[in-house]
Protein backbone atom coordinates (compact mmCIF):
# COMPACT_ATOMS: atom_id res chain seq x y z
CA UNK A 1 0.00 0.00 0.00
CA UNK A 2 1.20 3.74 -0.45
CA UNK A 3 -0.44 6.89 0.62
CA UNK A 4 -0.93 9.95 0.19
CA UNK A 5 -1.13 12.61 3.19
CA UNK A 6 -2.53 16.12 2.63
CA UNK A 7 -2.25 18.58 5.51
CA UNK A 8 -4.09 21.97 5.49
CA UNK A 9 -2.97 24.96 7.05
CA UNK A 10 -5.41 26.88 8.81
CA UNK A 11 -7.68 28.46 6.57
CA UNK A 12 -8.70 32.39 6.55
CA UNK A 13 -12.63 31.13 7.18
CA UNK A 14 -12.84 27.62 8.99
CA UNK A 15 -16.93 27.56 7.87
CA UNK A 16 -16.12 28.14 4.05
CA UNK A 17 -13.49 25.92 4.15
CA UNK A 18 -15.60 23.29 5.43
CA UNK A 19 -18.41 23.59 3.57
CA UNK A 20 -16.39 23.49 0.01
CA UNK A 21 -14.35 20.96 1.30
CA UNK A 22 -16.59 18.66 2.13
CA UNK A 23 -19.52 19.38 -0.21
CA UNK A 24 -16.78 19.99 -3.16
CA UNK A 25 -13.47 19.27 -3.02
CA UNK A 26 -14.04 15.25 -1.75
CA UNK A 27 -16.56 14.22 -3.90
CA UNK A 28 -13.77 15.15 -7.17
CA UNK A 29 -10.84 13.47 -5.33
CA UNK A 30 -13.22 10.59 -4.88
CA UNK A 31 -12.97 10.10 -8.73
CA UNK A 32 -9.32 9.69 -8.66
CA UNK A 33 -8.46 6.36 -10.29
CA UNK A 34 -7.27 3.94 -7.86
CA UNK A 35 -8.67 5.99 -4.51
CA UNK A 36 -8.93 3.07 -1.78
CA UNK A 37 -9.41 4.84 1.00
CA UNK A 38 -10.04 8.18 2.25
CA UNK A 39 -10.11 9.41 6.03
CA UNK A 40 -9.62 12.87 7.44
CA UNK A 41 -9.06 14.19 10.92
CA UNK A 42 -12.47 15.35 12.93
CA UNK A 43 -11.50 18.51 15.27
CA UNK A 44 -8.14 19.70 16.46
CA UNK A 45 -5.39 18.54 15.08
CA UNK A 46 -2.77 18.50 18.29
CA UNK A 47 1.20 17.74 18.47
CA UNK A 48 3.08 16.47 21.67
CA UNK A 49 3.45 20.07 22.17
CA UNK A 50 -0.59 21.11 22.06
CA UNK A 51 -1.88 22.89 18.87
CA UNK A 52 -0.56 22.15 15.67
CA UNK A 53 -0.29 24.57 12.30
CA UNK A 54 -2.44 21.84 10.48
CA UNK A 55 -6.36 22.54 10.26
CA UNK A 56 -7.17 19.35 8.74
CA UNK A 57 -5.48 15.92 7.86
CA UNK A 58 -6.30 13.90 4.69
CA UNK A 59 -4.97 10.46 4.27
CA UNK A 60 -5.58 8.34 0.76
CA UNK A 61 -4.79 5.03 0.27
CA UNK A 62 -3.88 3.43 -2.95
CA UNK A 63 -2.29 0.28 -4.16
CA UNK A 64 1.46 1.62 -4.63
CA UNK A 65 3.75 4.75 -5.51
CA UNK A 66 3.02 3.76 -8.89
CA UNK A 67 -0.99 3.59 -8.43
CA UNK A 68 -0.61 7.20 -6.74
CA UNK A 69 1.67 8.81 -9.83
CA UNK A 70 -0.92 7.74 -12.34
CA UNK A 71 -3.75 9.15 -10.02
CA UNK A 72 -2.30 12.25 -9.95
CA UNK A 73 -1.37 12.55 -13.78
CA UNK A 74 -5.05 11.06 -14.58
CA UNK A 75 -7.34 13.99 -15.52
CA UNK A 76 -9.10 13.54 -12.44
CA UNK A 77 -5.67 14.28 -10.06
CA UNK A 78 -5.05 17.10 -12.32
CA UNK A 79 -9.12 18.52 -11.37
CA UNK A 80 -8.71 17.48 -7.61
CA UNK A 81 -5.29 19.77 -7.47
CA UNK A 82 -6.51 22.65 -9.60
CA UNK A 83 -9.07 22.91 -7.09
CA UNK A 84 -7.01 23.38 -4.26
CA UNK A 85 -6.66 27.06 -5.15
CA UNK A 86 -10.61 27.15 -4.19
CA UNK A 87 -10.47 26.59 -1.27
CA UNK A 88 -6.77 26.04 0.53
CA UNK A 89 -6.45 29.62 2.03
CA UNK A 90 -4.22 28.18 4.65
CA UNK A 91 -1.91 26.23 2.39
CA UNK A 92 -1.63 22.71 1.64
CA UNK A 93 1.53 20.22 2.02
CA UNK A 94 1.39 17.10 -0.28
CA UNK A 95 3.37 14.10 1.26
CA UNK A 96 3.25 10.38 -0.70
CA UNK A 97 5.36 7.28 0.34
CA UNK A 98 4.97 3.49 0.58
CA UNK A 99 3.34 2.00 3.79
CA UNK A 100 4.23 -1.29 5.80
CA UNK A 101 2.63 -3.61 8.41
CA UNK A 102 5.16 -3.42 10.92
Amino acid sequence: MAMLIALYGTPDDAVAFDQYYFQTHVPIAKRVPGLRGYQVTRGPVLSTSGPSPWYLIATLTFDSMQAIQSAIASPEGQATAADLANFATGGVELLFGDTASI
